[in-house]
C-alpha cells in the first residue's frame, strides 16, 4: 500500500507542478537565443548583478623548452583575475554587458614555495629582478551585445559550449598572438623582433548553475589555461632560441578570503589596488605586461647614478 501512495503522491506532485504558472518554475536560459547567450556570458564572466566583485585564480608550473636540450622546470605561478561587470541594453542590439578587472600572475620558487624576488637564469648565470605581471586594469574595450550594429545575431549557443551529463565544456579557444614587439624599434619588419605566442583556454561548469535563469552568477567553474611564447623580458635571455610554457589550472572562487594565503599576503603588503576590481564604470585602456616592464625598466634605469 505504501508503495502506491508514494507514487500517487509522486503523480500529483507533477501535476501541481505542471499547473503551475511558468513565473513559479524555475526558469532556465536558452542558448539558442542570442539574449539568452549573453546572459550566460555574463554569469559566467561575473555577474548579472552590476558592480559584484568576481574571482579566478589559477595555478601551475613553468617551463622552458630549448631545442637540443631537457625541458625545465624554471618556477611556478599562482595568478587570478579580480573583476566586476555593467549590464547595457541597446535597443537595436539588445542586452550586453562590459567587464573591467585587475589581473595578476605571481612567481615562485619551485623549491621554496618563496614568491621570487630574484632569479639566477641557469643559461646565463646572472642574477636578474624579478617582475611579477600586474596590469591595471584589463578592461573590455566596449561592451558586448546579444546582436551586432546591422541587427544581427552576434551571440551564438556554440558559445555556451559542449553539453553531457550536466556539465557544460566552454573553450577549446586558442588566442593566436604575433604583432610587433611594443619594446622593439621602428625597424622590426626588417630585422624582427615580434611578438609570438599562443594562449589556450577551457572550463566547465554545472549545466542547471550555468542556465539557471533566476541565478545571477555561475558558482562552481574550474579553468585550465596553457601559455607558450617567447622568453619573459625581464629573464634577460636576448635571442636565444626556446620558449617558456605556462600550465595552470584554476576555479572561481567565492571571494577573496578563499584566495590562498601566500598570495593574499603578496598582494596586501605590495600591490594593494588588487584586492578590489576597479570600478564598475572604468573607462580607462587596458594595460598589457609589455607595458608594466617598460615603465618598470625606465624607472630603474632613471634610479642609476
Amino acid at each position: 500500500m505504501a508503495k502506491y501512495t508514494a507514487k500517487a503522491a509522486l503523480i500529483l506532485w507533477a501535476i501541481l507542478l505542471a499547473a503551475l504558472p511558468a513565473s513559479a518554475q524555475k526558469r532556465k536560459l536558452d542558448p539558442a537565443k542570442p539574449a539568452d547567450v549573453i546572459k550566460i556570458g555574463q554569469k559566467t564572466n561575473c555577474s548579472t548583478t552590476d558592480g559584484t566583485a568576481t574571482i579566478y585564480w589559477w595555478r601551475g608550473k613553468v617551463y622552458s623548452r630549448v631545442e637540443g636540450e631537457r625541458d625545465r622546470h624554471i618556477f611556478n605561478v599562482q595568478g587570478f583575475n579580480l573583476r566586476a561587470c555593467q549590464s547595457f541594453n541597446d535597443p537595436k542590439r539588445g542586452p550586453g554587458y562590459r567587464s573591467v578587472s585587475r589581473e595578476m600572475l605571481i612567481y615562485f620558487d619551485k623549491e621554496t614555495g618563496q614568491v621570487l624576488r630574484k632569479w639566477k637564469n641557469p643559461w646565463t648565470n646572472e642574477e636578474v629582478d624579478v617582475l611579477h605581471v600586474a596590469n591595471d586594469p584589463v578592461n573590455m574595450r566596449e561592451p558586448t551585445y546579444a546582436y551586432d550594429k546591422d541587427g544581427k545575431p552576434a551571440a551564438t549557443a556554440a558559445q555556451v559550449g559542449f553539453v553531457k551529463e550536466g556539465k557544460v565544456l566552454q573553450g577549446g579557444s586558442a588566442a593566436r598572438l604575433f604583432y610587433k614587439n611594443p619594446l622593439g624599434g621602428e625597424y622590426q619588419e626588417n630585422i624582427g623582433g615580434w611578438y609570438h605566442a599562443m594562449e589556450f583556454l577551457a572550463s566547465e561548469s554545472s549545466a542547471d548553475d550555468l542556465l539557471d535563469a533566476d541565478a545571477a552568477a555561475v558558482k562552481d567553474r574550474v579553468i585550465t589555461w596553457v601559455r607558450v611564447s617567447k622568453w619573459l623580458p625581464w629573464m634577460k635571455m636576448g635571442d636565444k632560441p626556446g620558449v617558456v610554457i605556462f600550465h595552470t589550472a584554476g576555479m572561481r572562487l567565492d571571494s577573496w578570503d578563499e584566495m590562498p594565503e601566500e598570495v593574499k599576503a603578496e598582494v596586501k603588503a605590495n600591490w594593494p589596488a588588487f584586492q578590489t576590481p576597479p570600478p564598475k564604470d572604468d573607462p580607462r585602456p587596458s594595460m598589457t605586461s609589455w607595458d608594466q616592464f617598460k615603465r618598470w625598466a625606465d624607472e630603474k634605469k632613471s634610479k642609476k647614478p
